[in-house]
């Protein structure tokens, strides 16, 4: 089983922390979803002994598209490759963009999963991070999509600058009362060259501390616990039964094709990358070009990838599969390292297989690097 993730770079404002592609000017939307479409007919051939079970339209601001667009691109995706009977097909949305009529015209689309970019169901925290969305269209759209979806997922930001802990426990309260069965939070990062960093280099606002996104994490996998959410991955919550097919499948190393600019691939062996610019992409579909870099995959670096996508996950690192696909001396130093991050309660071995313990996990990509292998 394989997906196909959909890039869509556009957005109508920039938002500060975001370092993500996109453009806010929609003058070339057409040529945009022409080349798309011409992507993902060059690339069939790529998927000809695999099925596709998951579509992801991600960005950007998929939602700025409207049903019919969404509609001709997921009606490309079942004419150039097989598709799974019930395929999870996700679309990210903004509040802004999530009218009544836009939901009920995703409803009989199919798409059957909404991502909806909440963030914060607080007013000061969007204006911080320059929402295109208010906190009561965050909440009424999610109180609407709810009567038409059964499988949303929301996103919420912790470790936002003055977010205390009861500020942070009542956004996640918030988000439970709706009754969503997934939901996926990330820690607030001061990416380079964003107005993000601009403003904490201009002391417009205060710094991000790692030790309030730490304790705000471990508020989050407590309280989602509570409501029998399993933490799959770090940033990751879902309901049994409601774990997200793409991301999981991301976090398992499965395969997938990505399209639109910038979108990234990965065939197990290999990953390559779009251009980040909208004219030059436009420009090289429209001459069946497929403008890509491709980067060959060593064995330490598949190996280092396993260490650091497993541990982020309850599925861990299997030391059976580590010595089944890379060999014994990748498994002996594997051990090795890891036992002294088990000395120190950051890791457990649980059925051959290493997981981060509690006191690991908020610092599990650490951990992770620490145990790659740079030469062998």
């Amino acid at each position: 089983m394989a997906g196909i993730y959909i890039h869509i770079p556009f957005c109508k404002q920039a938002c500060h922390y975001c370092d993500f592609h996109f453009s806010t000017s929609m003058g070339k939307k057409e040529e945009m979803l022409q080349a798309i479409s011409k992507e993902l007919v060059l690339r069939k051939n790529e998927f000809k002994q695999t099925s596709v079970e998951t579509i992801y339209f991600g960005g950007g601001t998929p939602s700025v598209l409207n049903a019919n667009e969404i509609n001709r691109l997921i009606k490309k995706v079942y004419e150039n490759y097989n598709v799974v009977k019930n395929p999870e097909i996700t679309l990210e949305a903004n509040p802004d963009d999530l009218s009544t009529l836009k939901i009920e015209q995703l409803a009989v689309s199919k798409v059957n999963r909404l991502s909806i970019g909440v963030q914060s169901f607080f007013e000061d925290d969007l204006k911080l991070m320059n929402r295109a969305h208010n906190a009561k269209e965050a909440e009424s759209c999610i109180a609407l999509a709810t009567k038409y979806f059964s499988d949303i997922t929301i996103d919420l930001i912790y470790g936002i600058p003055g977010m205390s802990n009861d500020k942070w426990m009542q956004n996640i309260h918030k988000a439970l009362s709706f009754g969503l069965p997934h939901i996926s939070s990330y820690a607030l990062t001061v990416e380079p060259k964003t107005a993000l960093e601009k403003f904490i280099k201009k002391g417009e606002i205060a710094p991000v501390k790692d030790s309030v996104a730490q304790e705000h994490h471990k508020i989050l996998v407590k309280e989602l616990a509570k409501e029998g959410f399993v933490n799959y991955e770090f940033s990751n919550f879902g309901k049994p039964d409601f774990f997200s097919k793409n991301n999981t499948a991301y976090w398992l190393g499965k395969k997938y094709i990505g399209v639109g600019p910038s979108a990234h691939s990965f065939n197990g062996e290999s990953r390559s990358w779009n251009v980040n610019n909208n004219p030059k992409y436009i420009k090289a579909l429209a001459q069946n070009k497929l403008p890509q870099e491709i980067e060959e995959l060593s064995v330490v670096d598949r190996y280092n990838e396993y260490v650091m996508t497993g541990l982020r996950t309850i599925w861990g690192v299997s030391l059976q599969k580590v010595q089944e696909d890379f060999g014994l001396k990748y498994v002996t130093y594997l051990e090795k390292e890891a036992n002294k991050k088990i000395e120190k309660g950051l890791l457990q071995l649980k059925n051959n297989t290493l997981l981060v313990t509690a006191k690991g996990k908020f610092l599990s990509d650490g951990i992770a690097a620490d145990l790659f292998i740079v030469n062998l």
